[in-house]
């Protein structure tokens, strides 16, 4: 069973005014002029790359960091780039106000724990301050404290993330 409580800096995805960036699509995510890259070790370096002030967001990001991010984030296709991008990278997990669909799915199926926040962007966290996710609760505690109420992961989402993604997942069943 992998760890329940995961604990990382944050990237809290705002503009250059502060304000949270909302309907972040799977375009600005990852970029159709890198599809033909098919390593996923590679893709990590395009994270972002069409998003404006977050171009640089591969240098500056490191394994174990996790991504707060805005309403309806990963709105649009069903690129499995957007998501293999943040997992190449080593973020641990995506805390967000809400979900494109399809996204929401490649993600949790991807085995990238997925934590549902409505309203998180109304805390004081800020890019930089250190955070821990109680996957099963939702609790999000800061220096502690328990700062935040978001929706705890599913049965299902738990075990595909324990298996490391659906494929997993299915092989085990079977």
């Amino acid at each position: 069973m992998k760890p329940r409580i995961l604990r990382g800096r944050i990237w809290m995805l705002r503009d250059s005014q502060g304000k949270r960036i909302d309907n972040v699509d799977t375009d600005m995510i990852f970029h159709n002029r890198y599809l033909y890259i098919t390593d996923v070790k590679e893709m990590g370096k395009y994270a972002f790359s069409n998003l404006p002030g977050w171009e640089d967001f591969p240098q500056k990001a490191k394994p174990g960091d996790i991504l707060i991010v805005g309403q309806n984030f990963g709105a649009g296709s069903s690129r499995q780039q957007a998501v293999d991008c943040f997992i190449a990278l080593g973020i641990v997990a995506i805390v967000g106000e809400s979900f494109g669909a399809i996204y929401k799915r490649n993600v949790i199926n991807s085995g990238l724990p997925l934590i549902e926040a409505p309203g998180i962007f109304n805390t004081d966290l800020k890019t930089g301050d250190v955070i821990e996710i109680n996957l099963e609760t939702g609790e999000i505690f800061r220096d502690g404290n328990l700062i935040f109420k978001a929706k705890p992961m599913s049965k299902v989402a738990l075990d595909i993330y324990d298996a490391g993604g659906i494929f997993e997942y299915g092989n085990k069943m079977s």
